[in-house]
């Protein structure tokens, strides 16, 4: 079991940057794809990014793609979430997840249904 708690959100101006951070608990945090997902107000969730126990392979939404970057560090128990460009359509919810992937070092995840545990979010708020 892993618990994971998310960090980093905040107000910002359009065009602006931020690094959200999502520290896990446990020795396992290697054995664990990594998903960052976001839900903006009366929408559904909706990943952003997700990465391999390696972190060798990622995948970005179309939204995000040449603005955000996922990265993990497996020593640190940590997957973080580099978010410049920011756009006010970013706004929402931030939420990290985990999926227990012994198996695959390679494999990740972009379905929030694959995902066995989740962060209790962080408010990311991009005005223009």
């Amino acid at each position: 079991q892993v618990q994971l708690v998310e960090s980093g959100g905040g107000s910002v101006q359009a065009g602006g940057s931020l690094r959200l951070s999502c520290a896990a608990s446990g020795r396992t945090f290697s054995r664990y794809a990594m998903g960052w997902f976001r839900q903006a107000p009366g929408k559904e969730r909706a990943v952003v990014a997700a990465i391999s126990r390696s972190g060798g392979t990622t995948y970005y939404a179309d939204s995000v793609k040449g603005r955000f970057t996922i990265s993990r560090d497996n020593a640190k128990n940590t997957v973080y979430l580099q978010m410049n460009s920011l756009k006010p359509e970013d706004t929402a919810v931030y939420y990290c997840a985990a999926n227990f992937d012994p198996l695959l070092i390679t494999r990740l995840y972009i379905s929030g249904a694959e995902y066995d545990y989740w962060g209790q979010g962080t408010q990311v708020t991009v005005s223009s």
